[in-house]
């Protein structure tokens, strides 16, 4: 039996048990053949951090509040509409509502719905395992954030993107993955009409740079280092003090067990602001079919200590 072999066994008899070994780190940068979505998407991440790197020398307490705004809309939006609606149906929310919410995450400069939910879908059906696009196996930096910049791999490991047909029949969610670079530019544009490079250093710099790193710490951190609450055969781990930042999405054991839960800081104390968001649309009526485990699912899920 292989030493990963070994591990994984190992994990799956002791779930609590330290995770993650690095199978081999993967070189996406050279050896291989770049396709033009690699080169769009490093191109833009490059942009976003250059200008996250600019920003200092345009500030002004102005600008400062566009980065919490941006950082604000658009990681609400990844998680409440990308994460907990698109990809996992943890809840409905009328058509209007839905397509506002998913508009408000390609803001986010983290891709368009079809291709983050496909992405995000195969991480569930494959997680540690051989085929999971963004496996901390294959090292921490390639499952932060160089996975994005190698869609052959992708490719290689999940197929075409087959898992989300449900959005590709609808024509907005066609709309935004044919055009999305149009609206990142156009949003560009607004910013520096309101407040010049400051506005633009500030938002579409720092707060996109902000709200992607933490959300690939989802990917990263959270299947390394934190604590285990349930039985997965995964390494998913919660980590309590990204929780604020991650609007919640930190309490990623909890997730893992309990995928389509639209709450995932389940208990009082654990900080779940999209949470909080998806409950209130659920008072006012907007938001049906809300998901949320049963205490029998708890129970059979819940580590024996």
């Amino acid at each position: 039996m292989s030493v990963t072999s070994t591990v994984e066994e190992n994990h799956r008899k002791n779930p609590s048990s330290s995770p993650v070994e690095k199978k081999k780190r993967r070189w996406v940068f050279w050896d291989r053949r770049w396709r033009r979505l690699d080169y769009v998407k490093f191109s833009a991440s490059f942009i976003v951090h250059s200008l996250a790197l600019l920003a200092p020398f345009y500030f002004t307490w102005s600008a400062l509040w566009v980065t919490f705004l941006f950082y604000t809309i658009g990681g609400l939006g990844i998680t409440v509409s990308y994460h907990r609606n698109l990809a996992h149906r943890s809840f409905k929310v009328p058509k209007w509502l839905e397509y506002l919410l998913a508009y408000c995450a390609l803001l986010a400069i983290q891709g368009d719905p079809i291709d983050w939910v496909s992405t995000h879908r195969y991480h569930h059906q494959f997680t540690d395992s051989e085929r999971d696009p963004h496996s901390p196996k294959e090292g921490f930096w390639f499952s932060h954030l160089l996975w994005i910049y190698d869609s052959a791999y992708l490719v290689s490991k999940c197929g075409k993107r087959a898992n989300v047909e449900d959005l590709k029949r609808q024509w907005f969610y066609r709309f935004l993955q044919k055009t999305v670079m149009f609206h990142i530019l156009g949003l560009g544009c607004i910013l520096f009409y309101l407040g010049g490079m400051s506005f633009v250093t500030w938002g579409m710099g720092v707060g996109a740079a902000l709200e992607v790193h933490v959300t690939c710490l989802i990917n990263s951190l959270c299947h390394i280092w934190g604590t285990r609450t349930w039985k997965t055969n995964d390494t998913s781990r919660n980590v309590w003090w990204l929780s604020v930042f991650s609007f919640g999405e930190s309490w990623h054991n909890n997730h893992h067990a309990f995928e389509s839960s639209a709450r995932q800081g389940l208990e009082w104390w654990q900080i779940d602001i999209s949470w909080y968001i998806v409950r209130f649309l659920e008072i006012i009526g907007l938001a049906t079919d809300v998901k949320v485990p049963t205490e029998a699912q708890r129970r059979r899920m819940a580590i024996v200590r």
